[in-house]
């Protein structure tokens, strides 16, 4: 008996193993611009607002997928993800910044606009752009005084 229970252990670990990692994998959360106040966000974190005129533009939904490959990225650089695709009635947000379709635009903790892009960001060039942040190079140094 005890010899068909260590390959099905096997077989059964081969099985969860991958649904494990991906499970451990953060999920990509984002917030409607009609229920944030960018002030309560200041000096916390690193809003990044997406929008397009609808949910069905298809640049909005490749930055969406885009932005669900390294989540955890984002959230090591306290990006807090915001979504406005319903330009009738605008949000405070939409007022603010005045997008045309699809634009993606990065605010700094110090509620600065310091970036402002027509089409879809991967991650990777996303956090690049925010490690060049002043205020990213400080968080970094804090961490690690070296510099390393």
């Amino acid at each position: 008996m005890s010899i068909f229970i260590k390959p099905f252990a096997v077989l059964i670990f081969a099985i969860l193993l991958p649904q494990m990692a991906v499970s451990e994998q953060p999920a990509l959360a984002s917030l409607p611009a009609e229920t944030v106040v960018l002030a309560d966000l200041l000096y916390k974190n690193r809003p990044m607002v997406v929008f397009a005129d609808s949910p069905d533009d298809p640049s909005f939904i490749r930055q969406m997928e885009l932005l669900a490959q390294n989540p955890g990225d984002l959230q090591d650089r306290e990006v807090v993800i915001i979504v406005d695709t319903a330009p009738n009635p605008p949000s405070q947000i939409r007022q603010r910044f005045r997008p045309r379709g699809f634009s993606l635009v990065l605010i700094d903790k110090d509620g600065q606009v310091a970036l402002r892009k027509p089409l879809p960001w991967d991650t990777r060039e996303i956090t690049h752009a925010i490690d060049k942040f002043p205020s990213r190079r400080i968080e970094i140094l804090e961490r690690s005084p070296s510099g390393f």
